[in-house]
């Protein structure tokens, strides 16, 4: 059981770099002037998805939710 403890405990910590990296890789909320003058309905606004930036949060999502379930997991006492 001390191993399995060990494994998680190494990929806990590398998620949490990498979580680090994608959040910090992510722009910020504030759209600009953009907004005003319509620009968030251009080609790039409607597929975010598939873009870089719906990566990034698809990834964000993806590791947060390892890392609860890590965090719940090596704070068991098994």
């Amino acid at each position: 059981m001390e191993i399995l403890r060990i494994v998680l405990n190494i990929i806990f910590v590398i998620d949490c770099i990498a979580l680090t990296v994608v959040v910090l890789m992510q722009e910020g909320k504030s759209a600009g002037l953009g907004v005003i003058a319509g620009a968030s309905e251009t080609y790039w606004g409607k597929n975010k998805g598939r873009s870089m930036e719906g990566g990034l949060k698809k990834a964000t999502k993806i590791m947060a939710f390892l890392f609860i379930i890590l965090a719940l997991v090596l704070n068991m006492n098994f």
